[in-house]
């Protein structure tokens, strides 16, 4: 048979082929499938000796096997050193997502405190993502909740504003923070700029590290008052020391030898791993979560918990700030490497320690205590949650339990702020990363019309999908679409999937009982009569949870917009006013409505505001 009409090479003997011109250098290597998405991305110290093992057949487990078996392709990248190769191969497993590899489920960036540099009144506040705001930053903090808590303690203590600097500017006399006193109102002079600022280097001392000096300072200047006979300043500043003490107390562990580090371990059972990681920060405990990665199965089970944590670590770090120590429950295979490849990130030394003894190990031995629990948790809770849903698929008939449900529901008020939402369940619960909202954008909508609202909602959705599908694109596909209401809701739903082709998922209206009542629920489905499940159902009660989460987030979603109309500010629809203009007006006249009430040759008044503008203005308010 001719070359060119030889069958392609697959699998082994691909791999073995592409073997004879690698070169003996670092570098990543991808593996493709039938339809080229990405098997397998892994990195190589020498990629000719690393591809060649996958070539040998020898020592494989069943998924690695499995692995070079859907082996269709493969793409290589070599690189200088084996640093650089493990920097790509993170960049690449979190950018394709490869089935064969241990994959973080959720990335999101943690909240940090945040003193702003840039004002004269620095402000103290919570904030999340990129640090393109100068000033200092404080975290993470496993939690909203966590770092909320924190801020309100340090406002109590220190005294520093937290309102935007719009607020500030339009300020004529103090706000209720100040009178509960949690500011000390630098917004109307009632403290020196002098004074406020070495409350903001309290602050930042405190923050970073400093807590027993700040206290003892502060606990000197009280006990020198009190001994003046100044009882109510030292009263405020006793006050003070006790915010700042539950800072600390309210922790759980707080280290005498580690001040700045996070503490990962691990725990796999079952073929699931959870990744526990502790936040430690000037010397306290800010918190921790819990991670449930997806195990990649060509993990071999003696390596099983170093290799999802080798992993892990480096997956974790490509959008975290990185510590100077790193405490790990298990010894890494590529530790030395992750170390060397965070400092050339950071340009300081980095240290991954696992430690066998003292208050390191404590810390790491608590985190696996903290890990193996959750994770017995989640396993539990996943066990039930495959009941339900095969309770799901007997109830509506499908081929197989939903691996992705899909649940929408709209909210408004007599069609105003009109918005719809949806939510994503699966076997893991409810995937809030998941959730989408939809702004209705149709104006030629009846207000109140809650079909036209779905139609909105559906074909904006699933039109995407068929979009990113038609691009080739991976695209999550749901099983089950759930819709809140009746026949009417059903068969506008069923029209737009049919229009665009999606019609082979199932639909499935809920419909309340009367007067609303929970258990007396409806089920519409295309082509069947309106049934109803058996009363105290397991799987009628997951289907209640299901609609009230769909409700609550489309509530939650209305409730946000509408209260944005009703704050609005009626100079921002003014031609010609921005936001140094919108200031200068407020600071004149107070408010919008001292405003409206103002005239043109009283606005014209205002520095930035000329007389066309004035004018513009004055017939604003007077349409």
């Amino acid at each position: 048979m001719p070359d060119d009409l030889a069958a392609p090479l697959t699998g082994a003997a691909l791999i073995k082929d592409q073997v004879k011109r690698l070169p003996d250098r670092p570098g990543v290597y991808r593996m493709l499938g039938d339809e080229g998405e990405v098997l397998y991305v892994g990195k190589a110290k020498s990629l000719k000796k690393r591809v060649s093992q996958y070539a040998q057949g020898r020592a494989h487990t069943q998924w690695v096997a499995h692995m070079i078996h859907l082996t269709r392709a493969m793409e290589f990248v070599t690189t200088g050193t084996e640093t650089e190769a493990l920097l790509l191969e993170i960049n690449l497993i979190k950018q394709l997502k490869p089935r064969f590899n241990v994959q973080m489920r959720d990335d999101k960036s943690f909240p940090e405190i945040l003193i702003r540099r840039d004002h004269p009144a620095a402000q103290i506040r919570k904030h999340r993502g990129a640090h393109a705001i100068p000033g200092d930053y404080f975290g993470p903090f496993a939690s909203a909740w966590a770092v909320n808590r924190t801020v309100n303690s340090l406002q109590k203590a220190f005294l520093l504003r937290s309102c935007s600097d719009n607020v500030y500017e339009t300020r004529t006399r103090p706000c209720m923070l100040y009178q509960i006193k949690r500011c000390s109102a630098p917004c109307v002079g009632l403290i020196s700029p002098g004074e406020y600022d070495e409350l903001v280097e309290q602050a930042h001392d405190f923050l970073r590290g400093k807590s027993r000096d700040v206290i003892k300072r502060m606990a000197e200047q009280m006990s020198a008052l009190a001994e003046a006979e100044e009882f109510e300043r030292a009263a405020r500043l006793r006050d003070r020391i006790r915010a700042l003490s539950s800072v600390s107390q309210d922790q759980s562990i707080n280290p005498e030898t580690v001040s700045e580090a996070d503490v990962f371990a691990v725990h796999a059972e079952g073929g699931q791993a959870c990744v526990q990681v502790f936040f430690f920060r000037a010397g306290q405990n800010w918190g921790n979560r819990a991670y449930f990665p997806r195990v990649a199965n060509t993990i071999e089970a003696a390596d099983e918990e170093p290799g999802i944590l080798d992993a892990f670590l480096g997956q974790f770090y490509e959008s975290q700030a990185i510590p100077r120590l790193i405490l790990i429950s298990h010894d890494a295979p590529n530790r030395e490497l992750l170390a060397e490849a965070f400092s050339l990130k950071t340009g300081r030394k980095i240290e991954i320690a696992r430690p066998v003894r003292g208050e390191k190990r404590e810390l790491v031995d608590h985190a696996l205590t903290n890990a193996r629990e959750a994770l017995g948790r989640k396993m539990a809770e996943s066990s039930a949650q495959g009941r339900l849903l095969a309770g799901v698929c007997e109830a509506f008939g499908l081929e197989s339990p939903p691996e992705r449900i899909e649940v929408y529901d709209n909210s408004h008020i007599m069609g105003t702020n009109a918005v719809g939402g949806m939510i994503v369940a699966g076997p893991e619960g409810f995937q809030k990363n998941q959730y989408r909202k939809f702004n209705i954008k149709d104006t030629e909508l009846t207000p109140g019309d809650d079909y036209g609202m779905m139609r909105e909602v559906l074909r904006r959705r699933f039109a995407r999908l068929v979009k990113d599908e038609e691009a080739g694109e991976a695209t999550p596909r749901p099983d089950l679409v759930l819709i809140d209401g009746g026949a009417g809701q059903l068969e506008a739903a069923t029209e737009v999937m049919a229009d665009l082709g999606v019609d082979d998922i199932a639909v499935v209206g809920v419909a309340k009982g009367p007067d609303r009542d929970a258990g007396l629920e409806r089920f519409f489905m295309p082509g069947k009569t309106p049934f109803m499940l058996e009363p105290k159902s397991p799987v009628l009660y997951y289907l209640q949870r299901l609609r009230d989460e769909a409700h609550r987030f489309a509530i939650g979603t209305h409730r946000v917009r509408r209260k944005m109309e009703m704050v609005k500010n009626p100079l921002d629809e003014i031609e010609g006013v921005g936001p140094g203009r919108k200031r200068a007006l407020l600071h004149a006249f107070g408010s919008a409505r001292g405003v409206s009430r103002a005239s043109a040759s009283d606005l014209a008044k205002v520095e930035g505001v000329s007389d066309a503008l004035a004018q513009r203005i004055f017939d604003f308010f007077r349409k």
